[in-house]
């Protein structure tokens, strides 16, 4: 796979237990460039839904340490650019009935002052990172992400369909 260009690897793992499993389910997925810099993590789980999120206070606090362990060349040129609730869809099975529910989080969303890429840190109700995902181009007209949303199961399911109707 490829992320703007360059190579990278999506390595996503389900629970064992098969709850809630598959496209839109419960996982954890993550993204790593070839020269081994994470590009980007998902950690989607029915048990940080319908939780007390954290203060925006906290959530930055919280993202700043997540960021000096994972990604400290982010630090010094990082201008946040919001924190806000943001919500993740996740699949779930409830009394033999599939439904929808919004897992969600705090999200940090900052630009790298240097290249101008966009990134972000998604702080769940447990005060650990949620999704982190960095070096994201954004298009401003007409407003949309350019980079593949490899950790985004409805974009895996787009991207699956378009190639089904060109084989």
């Amino acid at each position: 796979m490829t992320v703007d260009g360059e190579a990278a690897e999506l390595t996503r793992y389900e629970r064992t237990d098969s709850r809630n499993e598959g496209l839109e389910g419960e996982h954890f997925s993550t993204v790593v460039a070839a020269d081994g810099t994470l590009k980007g993590f998902a950690n989607i789980s029915l048990d940080l839904a319908g939780q007390p999120l954290p203060s925006r206070e906290r959530t930055e606090q919280v993202a700043r340490s997540f960021l000096q362990e994972a990604a400290p060349d982010l630090l010094p040129r990082m201008r946040i650019s919001w924190i806000e609730p943001h919500d993740e869809p996740i699949r779930v099975q409830r009394d033999g009935r599939i439904e929808t529910v919004a897992l969600t989080g705090m999200k940090v969303k900052a630009r790298n002052l240097v290249d101008g890429r966009w990134f972000w840190v998604i702080v769940g109700s447990d005060e650990r990172p949620l999704v982190f995902e960095r070096d994201i181009v954004w298009v401003t007209f007409p407003g949309h992400r350019k980079t593949e949303k490899w950790l985004h199961d409805a974009w895996l399911k787009e991207q699956a369909s378009a190639a089904a109707k060109q084989a």
